[in-house]
């Protein structure tokens, strides 16, 4: 029988964030990326506060070179920030006028997109967005254990209709932008879910059915809807964006 020796222990719970020791042969720099990460999304590393290398290594058992390598990843999608002789910090909520901003921009190009997926769609493209559709179910949680696969999915699929609409230059500017991170970040619940996954249904069937007016509609719509009824409001209520 094999025996574990004392460097071989499995997961431990960590102090601190309350957080689950990798194991070091799990320790890639992917793990790592994704432990720190749902700490920021879960707001357990609050909007503001430091991240500690040194600190975080300990957390996850890990050796501090990971971490430093998810921090550089996390900062180039503005999730922490970097000051020199600082450290890093986790970075602040989107604020009501940047998600504005956020929303303007989206709606200038994205309902366009949606509309040149739909009259160049092909059988292959129509496949590809049903595809992403079957890809993920609504989260039943609210954390970001539970919500993590819908955010990479609202990422796919804004990403493939700005890729099926022929511009690679609108794909990477809204790739760019890092917004499903930021706004999930700022906000989610079990409801939101399934508004999500209802109204990108009504995108694919628009664009899969080659109605570049229904598909246009439909994209603004889902933003509009999402701005105005879903986010905006939270700047306005009594608790603001705190969870």
């Amino acid at each position: 029988m094999n025996q574990q020796g004392p460097g071989d222990a499995g997961p431990q719970s960590a102090d601190g964030f309350g957080i689950e020791v990798l194991p070091r042969r799990q320790a890639l720099a992917d793990e790592v990326h994704e432990a720190i990460k749902a700490l920021l999304m879960d707001h357990r590393i609050a909007p503001g506060d430091r991240v500690s290398i040194d600190g975080m290594a300990r957390e996850l058992g890990v050796s501090p070179t990971p971490v430093r390598e998810a921090l550089a990843r996390l900062e180039s999608a503005e999730l922490v920030v970097k000051a020199p002789l600082r450290g890093y910090r986790a970075a602040p909520l989107l604020t009501e006028q940047q998600l504005e901003d956020l929303y303007r921009f989206r709606l200038l190009i994205e309902p366009w997109a949606a509309a040149r997926a739909a009259e160049g769609i092909s059988a292959a493209g129509a496949i590809r967005l049903r595809a992403e559709m079957d890809s993920c179910d609504a989260p039943t949680e609210s954390g970001y254990r539970s919500y993590k696969e819908l955010t990479a999915h609202d990422t796919r699929f804004h990403l493939l209709t700005a890729e099926l609409a022929g511009s690679e230059q609108v794909r990477l500017a809204l790739e760019r932008t890092h917004c499903h991170l930021h706004i999930f970040r700022l906000y989610f619940d079990r409801a939101v879910g399934s508004k999500t996954l209802e109204e990108h249904r009504a995108i694919t069937e628009a664009i899969a059915s080659a109605d570049a007016s229904a598909a246009e509609q439909a994209m603004r719509h889902h933003l509009e809807a999402a701005f105005q009824q879903r986010l905006r409001p939270l700047y306005h209520a009594p608790s603001s964006t705190e969870r």
